[in-house]
Order: structure tokens, then C-alpha cells, then sequence
């Protein structure tokens, strides 16, 4: 299996909107909002391409002045799912968000994704905030956020 993390392409919207559909049930960006996160957003996309095919990725947004950036979206195909793709991707991100000058990470995660919870925690990031009736079904969420610092320190 040979994965490549690279930065999205906007020749990648149609992979990237089918990866929604299949990874979610509900909460999924639609094309639009996808086309605006490639092209309008102050943001950054990667994805990771597994033998040519699309099967994750990531999205920081990035605030003017703000040191903290937000993982805004964070999905990984059925498939590929527990084999080491989504911490790949996520220490990848993590990379993108010290090179943008970001100190800290912050994200919101459903509080019955025990996956990803689990993923989240072992990678540093610490429960902030329980967020009641967040998502669209009215799952709660968790707000968590990870000090970047010592990933800043291991890439110099």
C-alpha cells in the first residue's frame, strides 16, 4: 500500500465529495461548501492518496492574528480505517498548522465517535468543552485542542 499526503488539488472536488457521502451519515459538506474550503477559504486541505485513490483527508482553517487553528473537517474512507491512515494524516496536519505559525489545535468531534475520540486523545489533545445538541441529529460533541508547541520543537 503506498499513501501520499499532499495538499488538496481542486481537480479533487468530485473524490473529495463522494469521500463525504460515503464517510458520513449526516453533518456533510456539500459540493459548494467543499469548492469553497479548496478555493475561498483561509484554509488548507490534505489529502491522502492510497495506490491512486482518495481515502482521506483534512481540513485547518486559519484565523487572521489567531495562533489556534481549527481542524474543520477530518474523515477517513470506511475502508482504510484502522490501518495507521488517519494518525498519518492527522501529524501531517498538524505539520501544515506549525508551518502557518500555529501554537495550538482545536477541533469538535461527536461525543459518540469513540474512534475518534480514542485517535485524538492518544495524538495529545485534551477535552475543553462538552458542546450539547451540536451536530444536525443532536449528538453532543466534544470541543478538544492540543498545544503545538512540542510538535513545533520536533520539526526544527
Amino acid at each position: 500500500m503506498s499513501v501520499t499526503l499532499r495538499q488538496a488539488r481542486p481537480q479533487d472536488l468530485d473524490a473529495l465529495n463522494r469521500l463525504e457521502q460515503v464517510a458520513f451519515s449526516g453533518d456533510r459538506f456539500s459540493r459548494r461548501q467543499l469548492w469553497h474550503l479548496l478555493n475561498r477559504a483561509h484554509a488548507d486541505t490534505l489529502v491522502a492518496d492510497v495506490d491512486g485513490r482518495l481515502m482521506g483527508y483534512g481540513t485547518l482553517l486559519f484565523r487572521r492574528g489567531s495562533r489556534r487553528a481549527r481542524l474543520y473537517s477530518f474523515c477517513v474512507h470506511p475502508e482504510a480505517r484502522g490501518g495507521g491512515l488517519g494518525r498519518q494524516l492527522l501529524e501531517a496536519l498538524e505539520r501544515c498548522a506549525v508551518s502557518h505559525g500555529s501554537e495550538a489545535l482545536a477541533l469538535e468531534v461527536r461525543a459518540d465517535n469513540r474512534i475518534a475520540l480514542g485517535l485524538y486523545r492518544r495524538l495529545g489533545f485534551r477535552l475543553e468543552r462538552w458542546l450539547d445538541d451540536y451536530y444536525e441529529d443532536g449528538c453532543a460533541g466534544w470541543q478538544m485542542s492540543k498545544s503545538l508547541e512540542a510538535a513545533e520543537e520536533a520539526s526544527v
